[in-house]
């Protein structure tokens, strides 16, 4: 395997570098301090606005397309991600973070030229947001077909009555479009022809914005996870995504490179507490020495390090056969590299939350939000068990596949 990148992504991996020392690092309490102290929570703050403005001047902007579109590999992206990964809110400075790069991506692959128009070119400018609406309280909805969210056809227009939840980016006052999942055809005999995807504008009456969710108690402004109910939703035919029954499709073409990007940002997280904590290991003096110098964290120090490479160069494989072979193609290491990442960041991170004490539980370090987010992941864009159990499925349908040859 040749993990090699391209000049490009080595240039840019270094001009990201240099921006995050130069201005992300020095501003990352101060994003906080003004989401807390602003009147409205759910308003992206003055830094965060400057700093787009920024990379966007600097054509640091959209680096998640693909090679296809004139952008990077997955491969050429991977380390580029990681890098903006660090900070846990640094890749909206880019125009790279979730749900938009997942929802721009569906326009792009889906969306009519109308549809671009109105939706995907002001993404694309970083001048909307938008949200990804497919969770429900009411189901488990690891499993996509049991969603009970209903999309009717009334006339010229859809009707959308439903509950979901973890509506992430659906607070933030830039948000204007949700891409709802529902069931347009519940009766049939595919499950997987059931459900559709539809745009509707944020601002539609019915969408009802009912509480943002924590996580952790982390209410995660100034994006928040929202409760939203769709009451008698009405939005015109022409917002329906590629047509009904297709919603379980344009699903599985948008998780795949969306799991993907949160390994490679869980990556940044996992090396940049490493980093940490041994910086803490070498400067911390407790009980007459060095922290380093206790065999326990000398191995702590090392176990993170074996697993940080060995879930990157998972990550990098994935990324690899996505760029040759195709994402669906690549579904098993994208799996794999889903289960592996999140919890090896979160193991990570907490072995330096402990060798931090009390300051890595607070919000003196990054640490605290970043364990919450690699512990998150572990739910998000499918469970642990969901993508486990498909690995072994598939892993025994190969192997009797062989036996009977």
């Amino acid at each position: 395997m040749d993990f090699k990148h391209s000049e490009t992504s080595l240039q840019l991996q270094q001009r990201v570098r240099d921006f995050m020392e130069a201005h992300v690092y020095p501003a990352e309490h101060v994003y906080y301090q003004q989401v807390q102290a602003s009147d409205h929570p759910y308003r992206t703050p003055a830094v965060l606005q400057e700093l787009k403005a920024l990379a966007q001047a600097q054509g640091l902007w959209n680096l998640f397309l693909s090679s296809a579109r004139g952008g990077l590999s997955n491969l050429d992206y991977a380390p580029v991600k990681e890098i903006m990964g660090r900070v846990l809110w640094a890749p909206e400075i880019f125009n790279c973070s979730a749900p938009d790069t997942g929802n721009m991506e569906v326009l792009s692959h889906y969306g009519t030229p109308a549809q671009k128009a109105k939706w995907l070119e002001p993404l694309m400018a970083g001048t909307i947001r938008s949200a990804f609406s497919m969770t429900e309280p009411a189901v488990a909805s690891s499993d996509a077909t049991n969603i009970q969210c209903e999309i009717r056809r009334d006339g010229d227009d859809y009707v959308i009555n439903g509950r979901k939840w973890f509506t992430s980016g659906a607070l933030n006052e830039e948000c204007t479009l949700l891409i709802v999942m529902g069931k347009t055809d519940p009766d049939h005999a595919d499950r997987h022809k059931q459900q559709s995807m539809i745009l509707v504008p944020k601002n539609t009456p019915g969408v009802r914005i009912v509480r943002d969710i924590t996580a952790f108690g982390y209410d995660d402004a100034p994006v928040g996870h929202p409760e939203i109910v769709y009451d008698n939703v009405r939005v015109p035919a022409s917002n329906m995504l590629l047509g009904e029954g297709r919603g379980f499709e344009i699903a599985q073409g948008r998780l795949g490179p969306g799991r993907i990007h949160h390994c490679m940002r869980l990556i940044g997280c996992a090396q940049r507490a490493l980093e940490m904590m041994c910086e803490r290991a070498n400067t911390r003096v407790a009980f007459g020495r060095a922290l380093g110098e206790q065999g326990s964290v000398r191995e702590d120090i090392a176990h993170s390090f074996c697993e940080i490479e060995q879930a990157r160069l998972l990550t990098l494989n994935a990324a690899d056969k996505m760029d040759r072979e195709g994402n669906k193609a690549a579904r098993d290491l994208i799996a794999a590299a889903k289960i592996v990442v999140p919890s090896m960041a979160a193991r990570v991170i907490d072995r330096a939350i402990q060798i931090f004490g009390g300051a890595g539980v607070s919000q003196d370090t990054f640490l605290p939000r970043a364990y919450v987010y690699a512990r998150f992941i572990r739910i998000g864009d499918g469970p642990d068990q969901v993508h486990l159990s498909a690995i072994g499925k598939d892993l025994l349908k190969r192997s009797a596949a062989r036996a009977a040859a």
